[in-house]
Order: C-alpha cells, then sequence, then structure tokens
C-alpha cells in the first residue's frame, strides 16, 4: 500500500512538470500514431464506403418496390376501366326492372363477385345506378332509402373525372372511419353517367403492400394524394408529429424524387420519396428508415475496430507513463535540492525547470508591487467610507489623536492643516433635458462627481470628494492654517458650476462651510453645510451660499400659511376633480413663495399640505400603508428640490392614486345598489314599478340610479322593466291558455296598453303572435 501512495504521489509531482509533460506526449505519439492512423483510416474509408454502399442499395431498392405497388395499382385501375366499357354496364340497366327480372340481377351480382375476387386489393365492389328511387348492388340488390346514402352515391356519379381515386367516408360504415376508393362512371363510353362502379380497397392488404416500401421492423410509409392528403400510411408505432414531420420535410424538397435524413428522438432516418402516376392524379410515397437499421451488418465490425484501436491506445498510455517517469527521475532530484519548503507549493511547473528558481525570486517582487498598487487605488473609497462614518457619529468615542492617527495612515497630511467642507447639489432636474430620469438619480450624481474630481485636483493638494447619491456631492478640503482659500474656492465654484450646465443642463447650488482645525469638529461641517443650504432661493439658478459669512438671523422670516387655500385644496380632492385640484396646490405654492423663496420656508409648507391630505385620506377609510404600499412619502417629498417636482409629485403619487382607489370602492357599491334593485324588479314586476320607488329600495337618489343602471347594465331603466315584462309575456303566451287580458295584469299592464307596447316591441299583436308560435 505504501508503494502504492508513494507512486502515485511521483506521478503527480512528474506530470505538472514540462519537461516531463513534452517527453510523455513526444513517447506516446510514437507508439501510438501508426495504430490511431491505420485505426482511422479503416473506419473513415472502408466502414464509411461500406455504409454508403447499403444506403444507397436501400434506395434503389425503395425504388423498385415502388415502382411495384404503382403496377398494382395501375392493374387495378385498368381492370376497373375494362368492367366500366363492359356492355353489360351501358343504357340497358336504365330499363331493367330488377325486382321482375331475377335473373338479370343475379347475373349482375356474379359479375360484381367476380370483379371482387379479381385482385386481392379489392374488399369490396359496388355498382350504384342513380334512378329516381336509387338503387346499390354491393354485390346483393339494394334500394336506396337513407338521404345521406344517396347523397353520397350521387356526388361520385356527379363529378367531372369518369374515374378517380378518393378517400370517403361511407355513410353506412360510419363506425370504420374513411375509406380508399376507386370509382368509374358507366356507361364508360359516352356521357351522361346514369351509375358508378365503386371498389373499396381492403385497408390491411394495402398496408401489407405498403410495407415493403420499409423492410425492417421499424420505419413509416406514407402515401399521399395528389393533394398531398395522406391515403394510407403504414406508421404503426410512431407519433403522428413524427409523420406530420416527416411530410412536411418531403413537400419542402420540391422535388418529385430523392431522398434525406431526417434526425428525430435522437434517431437518425433515411427518408426516400418519389412520385406514382394514378390515372387521376400524381401521387406521392414517403418512406423513412432508421439508419441503424440499414448499416446494422456494420456496426459489429465498426465497434471492433474502435475497441481494437481503443485499446492499444491505453496500452501505449501505460507504457509511455512508466517510461518517461524513469527518464524524468534525475531532472526531479535535481529540481527537489533547489525547491525545498514554501518555495516548491508555489512552483509553476508549466515553465522550464532550469528557470524555476530566476521565475521565483523575480515572482516576489512582482506580487508586492501589485499589491501596492491594489491599495493606492483604493485609498480613495477608504477616505470616503471614514468621513461618512464620521458624518453618521460611528467615530464619536474616539480621540483626537485617534482620528488624526487613522487619517494620516490612509494618506492625509494633518500638520499644521485647516478643513473645510464644500456641498455640491444639482437642481432644476424636472425642466431639464434629463426630465424622465428622476428616478436614476445616482447615475446622475456619478456624473457631477467625475466632474468635481477633475476640477478639484487644480486647486487644491488635498481633496475628498464624497457621493451622497441624491444630486449632491461633498468636497473635503485639507488646507494649510495661514491660506486664504477665498479665491480659490470661487474659481473653483465657478468652474464647476458651468461644467455641470454644459454637459448635465442642470443647476447647481453650492454651500461653502466654515474652517475649523480639530479632527473631532468634522461632522459639524456636514451639519452646517445641511442647514445653510436650506437658505437656498428656491428657484431654478445657479447659487452659492458661503457659511463664512452668511447671516442665519431667524427673525427676518414671518410665518405666513394659506389656510384658505389648503382647504380649497381638500374640498377639490373630495370632489375627485384632478385639474382643479392641480390648480389649487399651484396657487398653494405661489402664496408661499409670497413669504420668501427660499427653501427654509417652501419645503415645510409643502410638507404640512401632504400631512393634511394624507388626514384627509385617513377620513375616508383608506389607509396610507393600503395607498403607498409602505413608503416613506414624507421622506420622498422632503428630498425634492424643485417647485414643479413637487407639485408633480403630489399629484402623480398622491392625489391621482387616492382618487382611483376611491372611484373604484365607489363603483363596486353601485354594482351592489343596481343589483338590489334588479333583484327587486325581478320580484315585483307585476306590480306598478318606478325609477323613484326602486331609489328607495337601494338607498340613493333617482338620477343616480339611473346613470348607475345605464352605465353597468348598458340599458336604460324602462327599457330593462320593458324587456322584462316582454319575455315573461311571451313565455305566458306560449305556455299557457290564459286569456291575453289576465296575461296583460300578471305582467303589470292594462289591457289596451299591453297591446300596444307587445306590438312595439315584438311586432305582432299578442293574439298574432301565439297563433304564429303554435303553427310552428
Amino acid at each position: 500500500m505504501r508503494k502504492i501512495k508513494l507512486l502515485s504521489s511521483k506521478k503527480g509531482i512528474s506530470w505538472r512538470s514540462r519537461y516531463f509533460r513534452g517527453n510523455f506526449i513526444l513517447i506516446l505519439f510514437i507508439a501510438s500514431f501508426p495504430g490511431i492512423i491505420l485505426g482511422f483510416c479503416l473506419y473513415s474509408f472502408g466502414i464509411g464506403k461500406v455504409e454508403k454502399e447499403l444506403t444507397g442499395a436501400h434506395e434503389d431498392q425503395i425504388v423498385d418496390r415502388a415502382i411495384n405497388i404503382s403496377d398494382q395499382l395501375e392493374y387495378l385501375e385498368i381492370s376497373m376501366s375494362h368492367w366500366a366499357f363492359d356492355p353489360r354496364f351501358d343504357y340497358s340497366l336504365m330499363d331493367i326492372n330488377f325486382v321482375k327480372d331475377f335473373l338479370e340481377t343475379r347475373d349482375i351480382s356474379k359479375k360484381l363477385l367476380i370483379l371482387q375476387g379479381s385482385n386481392p386489393l379489392i374488399d369490396k365492389v359496388e355498382l350504384y345506378l342513380d334512378h329516381e328511387q336509387p338503387l346499390l348492388f354491393n354485390p346483393n340488390y339494394n334500394i336506396i332509402q337513407e338521404q345521406k346514402e344517396k347523397l353520397f352515391y350521387h356526388s361520385i356519379v356527379e363529378t367531372t373525372q369518369s374515374i378517380q381515386w378518393n378517400r370517403l367516408q361511407k355513410p353506412s360504415d360510419e363506425n370504420d372511419g374513411a375509406q380508399l376508393i376507386l370509382s368509374h362512371h358507366i356507361p364508360g363510353v359516352s356521357r351522361p353517367a346514369f351509375g358508378a362502379i365503386i371498389l373499396t380497397i381492403d385497408e390491411h392488404k394495402l398496408l401489407q403492400l405498403l410495407e415493403t416500401l420499409t423492410p425492417y421492423n421499424e420505419g413509416v410509409t406514407i402515401l399521399l394524394d395528389d393533394d398531398r392528403e395522406i391515403l394510407a400510411s403504414s406508421n404503426t408505432n410512431k407519433s403522428s408529429e413524427f409523420v406530420r414531420n416527416l411530410k412536411d420535410m418531403a413537400l419542402e424538397q420540391g422535388a418529385k424524387k430523392g431522398s434525406f435524413s431526417l434526425e428525430w428522438e435522437k434517431e437518425k432516418y433515411s427518408v426516400s420519396f418519389g412520385t406514382m402516376k394514378r390515372i387521376s392524379g400524381e401521387w406521392l410515397y414517403i418512406s423513412a428508415a432508421p439508419i441503424s437499421s440499414i448499416t446494422s451488418p456494420i456496426v459489429f465490425i465498426s465497434n471492433l475496430i474502435l475497441v481494437v484501436s481503443f485499446s492499444g491506445l491505453i496500452l501505449a498510455i501505460i507504457m509511455t507513463w512508466f517510461a518517461s517517469i524513469r527518464i524524468y527521475n534525475p531532472l526531479k532530484k535535481l529540481m527537489t535540492a533547489f525547491t525545498v519548503g514554501e518555495a516548491a507549493v508555489s512552483i509553476d511547473h508549466s515553465q522550464n525547470e532550469f528557470d524555476i528558481i530566476k521565475e521565483n525570486w523575480i515572482k516576489v517582487t512582482t506580487e508586492s508591487e501589485k499589491l501596492q498598487q491594489r491599495l493606492s487605488t483604493h485609498i480613495p473609497q477608504l477616505k470616503e467610507s471614514f468621513l461618512l462614518q464620521l458624518r453618521n457619529g460611528y467615530l464619536y468615542d474616539y480621540s483626537e489623536q485617534e482620528l488624526r492617527a487613522r487619517m494620516e495612515n490612509y494618506g492625509w497630511k494633518l500638520h499644521e492643516q485647516q478643513y473645510l467642507l464644500i456641498d455640491i447639489q444639482l437642481t432644476g432636474m424636472y425642466q431639464s433635458e434629463l426630465k424622465g430620469l428622476e428616478k436614476d438619480d445616482s447615475l446622475i450624481t456619478f456624473t457631477a462627481m467625475n466632474i468635481v474630481e477633475e476640477y478639484v485636483k487644480d486647486y487644491f493638494e488635498q481633496s475628498t470628494v464624497v457621493n451622497y447619491h441624491n444630486l449632491s456631492v461633498g468636497v473635503f478640503i485639507v488646507a494649510p492654517i495661514h491660506t486664504n482659500l477665498n479665491l480659490q474656492l470661487n474659481s473653483f465654484a465657478q468652474d464647476v458650476t458651468n461644467m455641470i450646465n454644459d454637459i448635465l443642463k442642470l443647476n447647481v447650488t453650492i454651500t461653502i462651510s466654515e474652517t475649523i482645525k480639530e479632527v473631532k469638529k468634522i461632522p459639524y461641517l456636514f451639519e452646517n453645510v445641511m442647514i445653510g443650504r436650506q437658505y437656498r432661493s428656491f428657484e431654478n439658478s445657479n447659487q452659492m451660499i458661503n457659511l463664512q459669512n452668511w447671516n442665519k438671523d431667524g427673525k427676518r422670516f414671518k410665518v405666513v400659511y394659506p389656510f384658505e387655500t389648503e382647504r380649497e385644496v381638500v374640498q377639490a380632492i373630495r370632489r375627485g376633480q384632478m385639474e382643479e385640484t392641480e390648480q389649487l396646490i399651484r396657487k398653494f405654492l405661489n402664496e408661499l413663495k409670497e413669504n420668501g423663496i427660499q427653501e427654509i420656508n417652501i419645503q415645510p409648507g409643502m410638507l404640512q399640505l401632504f400631512s393634511m391630505i394624507q388626514h384627509e385620506i385617513l377620513h375616508s377609510g383608506i389607509h396610507p400603508n393600503e395607498l403607498f404600499e409602505g413608503r416613506n412619502m414624507f421622506d420622498e417629498l422632503s428630498q425634492i428640490r424643485e417647485p414643479e417636482w413637487m407639485v408633480k409629485w403630489i399629484i402623480d403619487e398622491v392625489i391621482a392614486p387616492y382618487i382611483q382607489l376611491l372611484e373604484g370602492q365607489l363603483d363596486i357599491e353601485m354594482k351592489r345598489h343596481i343589483e338590489m334593485v334588479v333583484e327587486y324588479i325581478n320580484e315585483h314586476y307585476r306590480e306598478e314599478i318606478s325609477l323613484e320607488s326602486c331609489a328607495d329600495v337601494a338607498g340613493t337618489t333617482p338620477y343616480t340610479l339611473s346613470k348607475s343602471f345605464k352605465k353597468i347594465l348598458n340599458i336604460n331603466f324602462i327599457d330593462y322593466v320593458t324587456e322584462l315584462r316582454m319575455n315573461k309575456a311571451k313565455e305566458l303566451l306560449l305556455n299557457t291558455n290564459m286569456k291575453i287580458n289576465e296575461i296583460s295584469e300578471c305582467v303589470g299592464y292594462r289591457h289596451s296598453y299591453f297591446n300596444r307596447i307587445f306590438k312595439k316591441q315584438v311586432g305582432v299583436p299578442p293574439s298574432q303572435f301565439r297563433k304564429m308560435k303554435a303553427t310552428k
């Protein structure tokens, strides 16, 4: 066992060697190449040629057998014509009384029996005479009584061709399915025809004849008429889908005869097809046989060649393996001496063994450089993540020294430096060329971030751009303490604004924070910037807010809220007036702007309006979670920075869904009322019924009921009652012996008015209606 494991280990190590593989492949090639070439030639040229010859012989055999079948059918047609031209079947048959002249009747029956026995393909022979009282010999004398049989045999006589093949369903043999028949008009020498000789083909014998086209146990033969409909098929165990596919592919060939291959359910078939000229057209035969059945004589030989060749290849591989190990052993010992420990694990055995030691030293140096490059590419993401952690308060417990140490590890130089934050906010989205991409603001923010990164490097030595993913970008600046940054900040803001205006066609609001000298206070920069940018003018224009000089005196803003317009908005929503609601919301927004167009004035007012709308939604019995599907609507509205976008958002996301849901609930209530009224009418149609009384039953107004009745049932109230009473009157007129005045009272009409309304609705008076139906 120990020797086996050692040998396996040696084999694994040797095979990874490029030198070992080269020797192994060379020896194996020398040992096995002659045998492979010999086996390939035998299999490709010898077996392939034999297979081709067998397939060709099979196709020739199919053609010969098809000719034989055609000859037998042609003999049947000639025999049929001979009998049709027999003087016994001339016009004299029309003058014979077959009941009295029983000798003539017996003679005709004998002739038909002789014709029936003249060919094994004939199952039945019939003689049809198209008298006023049609006669049928089959072969005994019969008078056709059934109308279906009369029409069937008469249709054969009425055909334009005197002799023809058809696949028809006889009325007398409905359980047997359609049968193949050959018919010939009599007399055969002149027109018009007064009858026909009809041969019914024995399906079993015909199928036996067709099976000669598939000389194997498996396969299918199909016979098609001149309309390419199936006359007969020897299909026994193949699916109808296979037969359909076989027929379609043969017709697609576009030739009168030929052959092709067909694959079906992992089996390959050789298909031959050709035509048979018939007296009434040209038939098509299709024969499909499995290739495996045709080439079965050479399967054993081909398998034997493959087994012998494969066995020889396995033997050559085994012998080559042991020979290669013996050749490689000296070089393997030398490699073991040069590579020990971890170096042995990291060997690249695809290289030449003599270069491995040199490559190992170069590899260590290369890996070190790659790691350094990877770290450098991830530094911006690490810096951005650190600043976001500072902003969110996750590093609050760290001391000043610990925070400085972490920042220096990320590459910041903090000795005698000051810090400030720039917030860049994009506005005008709804009115720009990017309208429609509101939900994809991350892509737009990413583009703006790339623009900022391109410019910030030209103005500041140390900067980090933070992507907020909400149409806002932050820039964290580290600059020397004694540097005046006003000129640089203004130039940077102007360049970024111009570039975003040109590329994204959006407006920019830039907010610049105060400067600080302590890392611990960096989170306050984010807070101050968030507060400061709310003082922007709430209009789509480029703006810059420098918090170092900004006056935050809140007393200059007086509180103005349009309560009256708010009530008008709520009233319009209650009435379901979408256009009026949108106009009132715009009016509400314009009244807010009268107090000033700063965001700090506009946004709280719009949030308060949304709160009142939500209160109205709750008051109507609809829960906001049902309407908004759990969305935080206050948060979504607070993220919008444009007046027009706010109006559209409230209309599209709040008002429209609410009104649609409310109207849906009203439709359900309306349907319930209509169902109640219809049930009431069906029970009390004999009584005096009015729209007002039905409205009282439903608990609504006559106007609402009339409008709802027309909308839901698509018929007026009066028309519905009249139609119901007329239908009931018709039933009583047809099914009872009641007098007309009694019927009029039963359906809720006076006798005189009943006659007028009945004639108007039906077209005839009630008495005439009863007589008409009674006559029928």
